[in-house]
């Protein structure tokens, strides 16, 4: 997804209030996730969260925010593989205080996961949690988004979207070339509204003609 493309779900999801619950928890993550190569994200061995991941990458690179750019822990990482890609689940074991835990996951996560998450609460990190109503997640976690399986337009993959670009967003206090006062874009023309609703259905997984 583009930076229009998330410009046109923001449009479309205005009336909704997924807007200020993605930016507010987007906000509180950037400013908990300070410390470079302190940001550690996780899912579950079914789901590893590669593109949030790559997304926040991108974000923190373009916004100069390097507390932001995540560490993936794999649960199973290739022998040999590139160093990024290596870091395995047993990093959580030497978390500190200070650092910033990232949960992302579509599905419950694992027992085992559960209680490492809880044993890093407890050194001093922040947990965070991008979820699927995970109670048992969200108990441990500082910060939750849960996103239910009908939270319909916005789908969970879409949810990832706009938390990482409201992560790499400055606060304004003027309105941009094609925003409004609060960074918000305005509202596209009636002409364009078909457009931008199909490029909705696209990125929420239904069907386009």
């Amino acid at each position: 997804m583009n930076a229009d493309q998330v410009a046109a779900l923001r449009v479309l999801l205005g009336p909704t209030g997924w807007l200020e619950r993605t930016r507010y928890f987007a906000r509180a993550l950037r400013q908990t996730a300070r410390t470079p190569a302190g940001l550690l994200i996780v899912g579950t061995p079914q789901d590893e969260p590669w593109h949030m991941t790559a997304h926040l990458a991108d974000e923190a690179r373009l916004a100069d925010l390097p507390g932001l750019a995540p560490v993936l822990l794999r649960w199973a990482p290739r022998p040999g593989g590139p160093a990024h890609l290596s870091i395995g689940i047993d990093r959580l074991e030497a978390v500190v205080r200070g650092e910033t835990l990232l949960v992302v996951s579509p599905t419950a996560v694992p027992a085992s996961l559960l209680e490492r998450l809880d044993d890093a609460r407890r050194t001093g990190a922040a947990i965070f949690a991008l979820d699927r109503d995970d109670s048992e997640l969200e108990a441990v976690a500082h910060e939750s988004l849960p996103v239910p399986s009908g939270a319909a337009p916005l789908s969970f993959d879409a949810a990832q979207h706009l938390v990482s670009a409201a992560a790499g967003e400055r606060d304004r206090r003027r309105a941009g070339r094609h925003g409004s006062a609060d960074g918000l874009p305005q509202a596209p023309r009636a002409g364009l509204r078909s457009r931008l609703a199909r490029m909705l259905d696209a990125v929420s997984g239904t069907p386009v003609d």
